[in-house]
């Protein structure tokens, strides 16, 4: 049985009910007790002494479904077979498939799709490897790699574990990009093997997305295969995080008329995506950001065993502060949150400059509920989609594989995801920003164009494409 969590789902039953003895009242009461709405009675199967039927049940959270579970359990004459729900029956055999570009009808077709008609097409590129790119699915393909270690909240679940996040990627990669992205998770949590393996399957493939790699391996693995590859790599949970933080963080400064080079911004939790947003934004012309993690502000005056952090504060922090979270954020214009929940106090904004900028990303539970935040802050987004502002990372990954794959880019560089970022933020014209809506909906679909066009042009301007385009 599985129950996913959120406000409130739609849950399916499919109970087995003994004719004689059950009462379908005891089953509804039961539901009406755990709070929930019958919107769909199914028959699945009938025998004389038993009928199985699927009751669909709306209006119910996570405990309120394991209230029901647990009530319908101890009915006479009633068995639970199943309990699930749309999201677990979106995921039966899993949400991609591959297709078919050419179908073979005849014995013709097959001597061309196959032998020997094939060997000609392997032989070309034997002898010029670039056909690969013309001649093959590499020009189209990007694997989404894991190891399983930092999926969404739940840590290190293992691989197998990771695969509906993968499969996920690939499905938005083709939806909204029209990418052939395949996941591939790695039964090894060792550095070099997994730099290893990614290196031996890379010739199949136009582009390496890693995801949901625990830091701070995440940064070696990436920056090794940057070196030895010549194909792009990007680190979704870093740079596509950076990325669509920048854009948003663009038009809530065009809201409160600030200059990114005169706001001071403090970042919580200086892991991949806090290290890589912080690079973002300092190439983005920011000069005063204040990393805090658990130990408190990262300063030059400490020691710190993660070489990434006295890295880290040898480009951050330029007035050296120390001190927790509520002693340094005193005057700060931005406040970027990729932390835990609950950590940044009402007292905190309020201590904040004027027209204060809060990015609480912590999911599924914000760094500060943003209702109680609401009346002392002028903008406010999250990671949520319940919410206004959610700053997703699918804004980002879909539009810049896009365009590092057309122009046939080597790698993407710091100046490929400024521009991306500048694009997204590009979306939402004048007349439409406001307070609650600084980033564009993930299903505006002007956003992967956008974003793809300035990734080439900056792919160009710093000599990393090896292709033109054809519009």
């Amino acid at each position: 049985m599985a129950i996913t969590s959120g406000t409130s789902t739609h849950i399916i039953m499919r109970l087995q009910l003994d004719r004689e003895t059950h009462s379908f009242s005891e089953i509804a009461n039961c539901i009406s007790i755990a709070g929930g709405d019958v919107i769909g009675i199914d028959v699945i199967s009938s025998t004389k002494t038993h009928t199985v039927r699927d009751i669909t049940v709306n209006g119910l959270d996570l405990t309120n479904s394991k209230l029901l579970i647990d009530l319908i359990s101890k009915l006479r004459g009633v068995k639970v077979i199943n309990i699930s729900d749309r999201t677990f029956l979106m995921h039966l055999g899993g949400k991609i498939e591959t297709g078919l570009k050419s179908k073979i009808k005849n014995r013709d077709d097959l001597s061309r799709v196959y032998t020997p008609g094939v060997a000609s097409v392997c032989t070309a590129i034997a002898e010029e490897p670039d056909k690969a790119y013309s001649l093959t699915i590499k020009r189209n393909t990007v694997a989404v790699i894991s190891d399983g270690t930092a999926v969404l909240g739940l840590g290190n679940i293992g691989p197998a574990a990771a695969m509906p996040v993968m499969e996920g990627k690939a499905l938005l990669f083709k939806q909204l990009a029209n990418v052939d992205a395949f996941p591939l998770c790695l039964d090894t949590q060792d550095t070099e093997e997994i730099i290893r393996t990614i290196k031996a399957v890379a010739p199949a493939f136009g582009g390496i997305n890693l995801e949901d790699i625990a830091s701070p391996r995440c940064f070696e693995i990436e920056r090794r295969l940057k070196e030895e590859l010549d194909v792009p790599v990007f680190h979704d949970d870093q740079h596509g995080t950076a990325v669509v933080i920048l854009a948003g963080l663009i038009n809530a400064l065009r809201i409160t008329k600030k200059k990114l080079e005169d706001i001071k911004v403090v970042i919580t939790g200086i892991g991949a995506a806090g290290m890589a947003c912080s690079k973002m934004l300092l190439s983005a012309g920011v000069k005063n950001i204040i990393g805090v993690d658990r130990m408190g502000a990262i300063n030059r005056n400490e020691k710190y065993d993660n070489i990434y952090w006295t890295e880290y504060a040898n480009m951050t922090n330029p007035d050296n502060l120390s001190g927790n979270l509520s002693e340094v954020i005193e005057g700060a214009d931005v406040f970027i949150g990729l932390s835990a929940p609950g950590i940044l106090k009402v007292e905190d904004v309020k201590s904040m400059a004027k027209d204060p900028i809060v990015f609480a990303m912590a999911n599924p539970l914000p760094e500060i509920d943003p209702e109680k935040a609401e009346p002392y802050v002028r903008v406010m987004a999250t990671g949520r989609s319940d919410f206004p502002n959610q700053i997703n990372n699918v804004l980002c990954f879909p539009g810049i594989f896009r365009g590092a794959l057309d122009s046939r880019s080597t790698e993407i560089n710091e100046e490929m995801k400024l521009a991306a970022a500048h694009a997204i933020a590009s979306v939402v014209r004048d007349e439409e920003l406001n307070e609650a809506y600084i980033i564009p909906s993930v299903f505006n679909e002007k956003v992967v164009e956008k974003v793809r066009e300035a990734v080439i042009k900056a792919a160009h301007e710093t000599g990393v494409a090896r292709r033109e385009p054809r519009e």
